[in-house]
């Protein structure tokens, strides 16, 4: 690969690979050093890729197993974080805030199923491959996460609702 090619490959992946580490991981820094491990992989890579679409998968595919391999780490598992507020990215839309905070609240397998299927775009087959897992195994993930999203908005939009009691006579 030239290095002309890696940094159109860069420039045009980095802010996914960003997007999915995030999503899995649920954190700024973590998902950067998933970045920049998924963009040397790359650069190391002596592989000719079949097509950009193989590229994007293999480099979607890298993104996830760096991501679990950081959530499987001493550090992620021992380590207690100093804030307990979540950074999120600044939504302007408060209703896809609360959307956006109750997809980060779904344990990761679902939160990055979701977000490859929804938010990337890909097929069930393709979030499949990228997250090496059965394609009916996705399914059912993103069946559980859509259950428990919708669980979670609806309550929240009950709990919001006030309603004023009536005073009969």
């Amino acid at each position: 690969m030239t290095d002309g090619e890696f940094a159109q490959a860069a420039r045009t992946y980095g802010d996914t690979v960003y997007r999915v580490a995030f999503h899995a991981l649920n954190s700024r820094e973590d998902a950067e050093d998933v970045m920049q491990t998924v963009l040397l992989k790359l650069y190391e890579c002596k592989t000719e890729f079949e097509s950009e679409e193989h590229r994007k998968h293999w480099i979607l595919r890298v993104a996830v197993n760096e991501s679990r391999k950081l959530l499987r780490s001493f550090w992620r598992r021992a380590s207690v974080p100093l804030e307990e507020w979540q950074e999120a990215a600044a939504v302007e839309d408060p209703a896809k805030a609360e959307v956006l905070e109750a997809v980060m609240a779904l344990e990761p397998k679902y939160r990055v199923a979701v977000y490859l299927y929804y938010y990337e775009g890909l097929s069930v087959a393709e979030t499949a491959a990228a997250m090496k897992a059965n394609a009916s195994t996705v399914q059912t993930w993103l069946l559980r996460a859509r259950a428990r999203l919708r669980k979670e908005l609806s309550e929240e939009k009950e709990e919001s609702v006030y309603v004023r009691p009536e005073i009969v006579p």
